[in-house]
């Protein structure tokens, strides 16, 4: 599946938060898309999951404008998590979970959907929560139902909005190492805005770097994430070391513009 983002943009009355933007994601790949507050990384998220319609430009999958696709079938291409979520505090995270397969189920639940709903909680070790109430979650473990939710849902590409927000560092790992593994193994592709620098480092294919609700960098990691970059962005000095596990981007302090 090739999802292409052409040249879009988003209006809010007349400010203008996303400008120009293009990419592409193919089979197997994430991209992450980073940049600081306010640099339009959700709005661009959630034209994606059709929650907003661009102002111009086009955002198709394999050639097909997402605006002329049925409502539920574009539901069962794109698995959406939010930064902020709703939920049933009486519902039990199974429930909540299964709530990912609503686009497929007809008349009644089979086993098959009882297993995939199953599945998707093991795959985030959820599992032995299943019989839980929402309530009684904590913020990160109630952020992993929901990407649970979208893994249920068994889309071709997934369309994060900080996900790992509300996760601790390790949970913050554990989410990223399964979800990397999850396009390898089964061919789906993922979207994903962060703010951390070093998670995308680390697990993206392609980086596309906003400011303003314009590009200022699309590429790989290594080649885009420099101290050049970072400081223009950002406003922040920083380097990059290289270990065995990996390379890492080190911030060193804010730079205070001249008064």
């Amino acid at each position: 599946m090739d999802l292409v983002i052409e040249n879009i943009s988003k209006d809010f009355d007349e400010k203008r938060v996303v400008d120009s933007v293009s990419f592409s994601v193919g089979r197997g790949e994430i991209v992450a898309i980073v940049g600081p507050n306010g640099s339009g990384k959700s709005t661009i998220i959630k034209t994606i999951a059709g929650i907003h319609s661009q102002t111009s430009g086009m955002i198709s999958i394999d050639g097909t404008d997402i605006r002329k696709m049925d409502p539920v079938d574009l539901a069962k291409m794109i698995g959406y998590v939010p930064q902020h979520f709703t939920y049933t505090l009486y519902s039990t995270v199974f429930e909540t979970v299964l709530l990912g397969r609503r686009q497929h189920i007809r008349w009644s639940v089979s086993d098959e959907e009882l297993s995939r709903v199953q599945y998707a909680l093991d795959s985030f070790e959820m599992g032995e929560m299943a019989g839980k109430y929402m309530d009684q979650l904590s913020g990160g473990e109630r952020q992993k139902v929901f990407i649970a939710r979208a893994l249920a849902q068994d889309p071709r590409v997934f369309v994060f909005d900080e996900p790992t927000s509300a996760l601790d560092i390790r949970y913050q790992i554990e989410v990223m190492e399964t979800m990397r593994t999850l396009t390898w193994d089964r061919g789906t592709s993922m979207i994903i805005a962060v703010h951390d620098l070093n998670l995308a480092y680390r697990y993206a294919d392609t980086v596309l770097v906003l400011n303003n609700g314009k590009m200022a960098g699309y590429g790989k990691p290594y080649e885009i994430l420099t101290p050049d970059c970072i400081r223009r962005v950002y406003g922040v000095d920083s380097f990059t070391i290289e270990n065995e596990f990996g390379k890492f981007i080190i911030p060193v302090r804010a730079r205070i513009p001249a008064e």
